[in-house]
């Protein structure tokens, strides 16, 4: 782990993080003596966290080691159970995987990368040892970032589409999107706004209310029709027909910070989080989640 970096401001993540103190004071204020003590010991978890912001989190398809991107750069869980930073330093914002090793980024680089500022969209072909630079450094530091077999997605302030990475067409979102989340066919994305889950069918060009979803502040998608989202509040729900409809679980993870889904060498669904009581995973279809472990679940 790198040494301490002086936290650049940023206004998105203070509002986040204050939604999500508020969030834990009402929960907090509703727990029974033995609910309490429950959620301050999985708090304590928290510092195991390599950063103290985490912006998204990630199975490698390839060789299933988890991957944390954070404000002070990339990590990986190691088969001891630690975090090990890989590459450079990069405040990175924006982040998702699409194949073994393959992953897009975006953020704020520290000045001896020699990366631009902010980062625009960074591609890595060895699973973020090094990046290049492939499009809007300078320009574009996208705080949500999606990617599929239809190129990119992202959202800088405005929102942005491209099918190679570097040419790109800005199209129209009736809201700020908190995140997106694309199929990994690309035939749908989805994005979390204040107003809702909005759907798109033609790679961001154009949106559409999803009538009925439930308040979502993260998305994510395990195959081209599971989806899996997260609400403010931590409570978690799971859609099998591409965002059309969804079921909402019993469980709740208080201060949700990063989520994402895969599907498990044994055909079964897997469920990350980073929250309050640390970086956590179901096998369960969200009716319970567990630390994470290094290696995926075979069922």
């Amino acid at each position: 782990m790198t040494a301490t970096r002086t936290p650049r401001p940023r206004p998105a993540i203070r509002a986040l993080a204050a939604a999500t103190a508020l969030i834990a004071v009402f929960v907090l204020a509703g727990c029974s003596q033995d609910d309490t003590a429950t959620a301050q010991a999985a708090a304590t978890t928290t510092a195991s966290l390599p950063s103290q912001h985490v912006h998204a989190i990630a199975r490698d398809p390839g060789d299933g080691t988890v991957k944390l991107a954070t404000h002070d750069g990339l990590f990986t869980l190691t088969t001891g159970g630690t975090w090990q930073q890989i590459g450079p330093a990069i405040d990175l914002m924006g982040f998702t995987v699409t194949g073994p090793g393959n992953y897009y980024a975006s953020g704020h680089p520290d000045p001896d990368t020699g990366l631009p500022e902010p980062a625009g969209l960074l591609h890595s072909v060895d699973a973020g040892k090094t990046w290049t630079a492939l499009s809007r450094g300078g320009q574009s530091d996208f705080h949500a970032l999606t990617a599929s077999t239809r190129g990119v997605v992202g959202f800088d302030g405005g929102l942005r589409h491209s099918s190679d990475g570097r040419s790109w067409r800005t199209g129209a979102i009736p809201a700020p999107v908190r995140s997106l989340g694309a199929a990994p066919d690309g035939a749908r994305v989805l994005a979390t706004t204040e107003q809702g889950v909005l759907a798109s069918s033609d790679h961001g060009r154009t949106w559409t209310a999803v009538p009925g979803a439930p308040m979502l502040l993260l998305v994510a998608w395990a195959d081209d029709t599971t989806a899996v989202g997260i609400s403010p509040a931590g409570q978690v729900s799971i859609s099998t027909d591409a965002g059309n409809t969804w079921r909402t679980t019993q469980h709740t993870l208080a201060g949700p910070e990063a989520l994402s889904a895969i599907r498990t060498p044994g055909g079964g669904l897997e469920i990350l989080a980073v929250a309050s009581a640390g970086v956590v995973s179901s096998t369960d279809r969200g009716a319970t989640f567990k630390p994470v472990t290094p290696a995926p679940p075979t069922r």
